[in-house]
């Protein structure tokens, strides 16, 4: 295990070079402009791939429509699973599962748990940076 250990860290070694212990206020300036100008890239990207929330919305409602134990004329964006569509706990992890291969992510059991209707679907997905 040693030797697997040390030759993968062999690959993934990276050079760095130690700070100067008392950095003058010009170095410390250029640190600060680097790392906002490093958070401010992130941030844009990270506020980019969320999915715009209409998008989502006709997304699920058209996998929710083709589930088939599903009456397509009821589902509206409003749509509550149980009450509205007639399905069982066992129907809604299915739309779920189906839910996570459309969006190409997987939503964890403490989530999926509280999705139980289309707008609840539409919240999470919308809101998760994940999903594609």
């Amino acid at each position: 295990m040693a030797v697997a250990r040390g030759a993968l860290l062999k690959y993934l070694r990276v050079n760095v070079s130690p700070l100067p212990q008392n950095p003058s206020a010009s170095s410390n300036g250029l640190f600060q402009l680097t790392f906002n100008a490093i958070r401010r890239r992130f941030s844009e990207e990270v506020r980019g791939s969320f999915l715009d929330k209409s998008e989502v919305t006709d997304r699920v409602i058209s996998v929710v429509k083709n589930f088939q134990k599903v009456d397509p004329s009821k589902v509206s964006p409003n749509a509550h699973f149980q009450n509205d569509l007639g399905l069982d706990s066992l129907d809604a992890v299915e739309i779920v599962m189906a839910l996570e291969e459309e969006f190409g992510f997987e939503i964890p059991d403490n989530e999926a748990d509280k999705i139980n209707s289309i707008n609840l679907a539409v919240d999470f997905i919308a809101s998760h940076p994940q999903a594609k």
